[in-house]
C-alpha cells in the first residue's frame, strides 16, 4: 500500500512500541524461520501448532515432538537454535491486501522440561484457554523463544526496538474491541463510512473506502481503486480509551448527533 498525499502535519498515532505490543496481544498469524542454516532445515516457514506471545516479548510455540526445529533445537551446543517469529497483523475486514503490518521477533528457542513446559501450558491457559495445550508432552513439544531483538513495520514505518521496550509498552486499549468493532461499521454502517471521505484528499474521494484499523488517536481508511492501495489516518480530537469516547468522537467526524447508540454497538 501506498501513503495518502498529504500537506499537513503527520496525525498521531502509538509509538513502535505500544503499536508491536498492540499486534503481539491480537495473536494473529505466525510463521517460524530459522536465522541459520542447520542439517534438516530447509529454511521454508514454520506455521506452529500454537503460539502465544507473553508480556515480555518471549514467545511460546507448539510443535510436533518429531519436527526437524525441535530436534535441531536439541542437537545444539546449547540447547538453543536462532530463529525468528513472523506475526502478521491481518485486518479483520476483507481487503483486497488483508496484512496491515508485521512484527519480526528474532532470539533463541529451546525446548522446554516436562514440568516447565507443562507450568507454562496451565499459565497461557489462564489467558488464552486453548485445547491443543492438553497435548503439551503428548505428541506435541513447547518452546520458549527468548528474545533478542524485535522489528516492526506497518504504515506509520519501520521501527527497531529492544525487548524491554516492548515489555513495558501497553497494548491499545481498543485491541480487544477493535476487530468488532471494524466488522460492524463495514457491514451495517456503510453510510457512515462515505460521510467519512469528506476528510480524505479530493485525488481519493473515488475508490471504495473500507475501515482498516482504530486505535486510542484515531480512524484508520483503506482506499481502494485501480490506482493502487491507499491509507488514510482521521485523527481524534483527543486520546480516547472507552467505547463512549470513541463513539462521540466519531460523532464529531461524521458530524451526525445521532450516531452514538448505532456507531458504537
Amino acid at each position: 500500500m501506498t501513503e495518502a498525499p498529504t500537506s499537513i502535519r503527520r496525525p498521531p498515532a502509538p509509538n513502535p512500541a505500544e503499536r508491536a505490543k498492540t499486534i503481539a496481544t491480537r495473536n494473529g498469524p505466525a510463521s517460524l524461520l530459522p536465522t541459520c542454516e542447520r542439517a534438516g532445515l530447509d529454511g521454508e516457514r514454520v506455521v506452529p501448532v500454537l503460539h502465544h506471545v507473553h508480556h515480555s516479548g518471549s514467545v511460546s510455540v507448539l510443535l510436533p515432538d518429531d519436527h526437524p526445529m525441535v530436534n535441531a533445537a536439541k542437537q545444539t551446543q546449547r540447547g538453543e537454535l536462532a530463529v525468528m517469529v513472523e506475526l502478521a497483523d491481518q485486518a479483520p475486514v476483507a481487503l483486497r491486501e488483508p496484512i496491515r503490518g508485521l512484527l519480526w521477533i528474532t532470539g533463541w528457542l529451546r525446548p522446554l522440561s516436562p514440568v516447565s513446559a507443562r507450568a507454562r501450558a496451565v499459565a497461557i491457559a489462564e489467558s488464552r484457554p486453548d485445547e491443543r495445550l492438553l497435548d503439551v508432552g503428548h505428541g506435541v513439544t513447547l518452546l520458549r523463544l527468548t528474545p533478542a531483538s524485535l522489528v516492526l513495520a506497518d504504515a506509520e514505518g519501520t521501527h527497531s526496538l529492544r525487548p524491554h521496550t516492548f515489555s513495558a509498552a501497553p497494548p491499545d486499549p481498543f485491541h480487544d474491541y477493535e476487530a468488532q468493532w471494524l466488522r460492524h461499521l463495514e457491514s451495517d454502517h456503510s453510510d457512515v463510512v462515505e460521510q467519512l471521505a469528506k476528510h480524505l484528499p479530493a485525488e481519493l474521494r473515488g475508490g471504495r473506502i473500507r475501515p482498516l484499523g482504530l486505535d486510542r488517536f484515531g480512524l484508520r481508511l483503506r482506499v481502494e481503486s485501480d490506482a493502487g492501495d491507499h491509507d488514510v489516518r482521521l485523527a481524534f480530537s483527543k486520546s480516547v480509551d472507552s467505547p463512549p469516547q470513541l463513539a462521540m468522537e466519531l460523532r464529531r467526524l461524521v458530524g451526525c448527533p445521532f450516531l452514538r447508540g448505532g456507531a458504537s454497538g
